[in-house]
């Protein structure tokens, strides 16, 4: 890539994810902006720009994974400091955007964390948004910036189509992910179902129904996300009780919380296919149905769009 034509843009990281900033600014053929943070004794978190960013169009890539709340205020203050620091423009580059589930009131007096998170990065001073796979895509509309959502269904999409034969159905874990599913299946010339689902608990479900005919076909669990994978493994389980010869699933999104390895390990899942939004933890590395794919190349070429000004949304046309 031309370096004169890129000069004015600085790629910065924090602490969350930072192979997959390397992996990035590779594709790029970037270096990775110097910055110190630092932790005091008791937990507060120090923020030091080591380079002079004035005038610059500044990149900072940052999911809000565990540990969370220090994710969070990594973000923040990065971005105070490149907002002091007289950068030209800030975009927050967000691959996992947490506290995305908590997008409305579910009860009485809960607050709506998502549109919280939204305005504290605006605060902070955030000029723009770049994340991806948005639990639900109306958060966009909790900002004031201009925000992208990208989607890894081109990874995953291309990962499928050369490692499955025909004779697929694209199965959505719940009625919300019905729409999501069905793109998937259409891409794929695939059938399309949906498993019902009873929430008792947060973090807790129980697939009660199939609705689509999974009869001797290769099955595939479509979501956004994994946590503690009781969702997925109860589908599995469905789907596999109503004929399925066999059963996989695919997300953006390994949060792979609590007891989600050992679960997956366990479960009558074939594989589960994830991107590199999160970093996995050394207990699911270890995991032989996890197989990681990178959406380094898809997020480097949104920065490098947006940072031209050309099309974001023609990535996946």
């Amino acid at each position: 890539m031309d370096e004169n034509s890129i000069s004015g843009l600085a790629i910065f990281s924090g602490n969350s994810n930072p192979v997959l900033t390397k992996n990035i600014c590779a594709y790029l053929d970037l270096p990775m902006g110097n910055a110190k943070v630092k932790t005091f004794s008791d937990g507060e978190i120090q923020i030091e720009i080591d380079e002079n960013v004035r005038s610059k169009d500044v990149f900072l890539i940052q999911s809000t994974c565990e540990p969370v709340n220090n994710n969070l205020v990594e973000l923040l203050l990065m971005l105070d400091a490149f907002k002091r620091s007289s950068a030209s423009r800030i975009t927050a580059v967000i691959p996992y955007y947490g506290y995305a589930r908590q997008d409305k009131k579910v009860a009485p007096r809960v607050p709506i964390s998502a549109k919280l998170v939204a305005d504290m990065l605006e605060v902070a001073g955030a000029n723009r948004v770049i994340t991806m796979d948005l639990h639900a895509g109306q958060i966009q509309g909790f900002f004031n910036i201009p925000v992208d959502n990208l989607f890894a269904a081109p990874v995953i999409l291309e990962y499928i189509k050369s490692h499955f034969e025909n004779n697929l159905v694209i199965v959505s874990p719940d009625a919300g992910g019905a729409e999501r599913a069905r793109a998937f299946a259409k891409r794929l010339h695939a059938d399309l179902a949906v498993v019902d689902k009873r929430r008792d608990a947060p973090n807790k479900a129980r697939a009660m129904a199939v609705i689509g005919d999974v009869t001797g076909k290769i099955a595939i669990i479509l979501d956004d996300m994994v946590d503690t994978a009781g969702t997925l493994i109860e589908a599995a389980s469905a789907i596999i009780k109503n004929g399925s010869k066999e059963v996989h699933a695919c997300c953006a999104h390994a949060v792979l919380s609590g007891p989600s390895v050992e679960r997956i390990t366990d479960s009558k899942l074939k594989s589960l296919l994830v991107t590199d939004t999160i970093p996995l933890s050394e207990k699911a590395k270890v995991c032989d149905k996890i197989k990681v794919l990178t959406i380094s190349e898809l997020i480097g070429e949104a920065i490098i769009r947006s940072y031209k000004g050309d099309s974001v949304t023609s990535l996946f046309v």
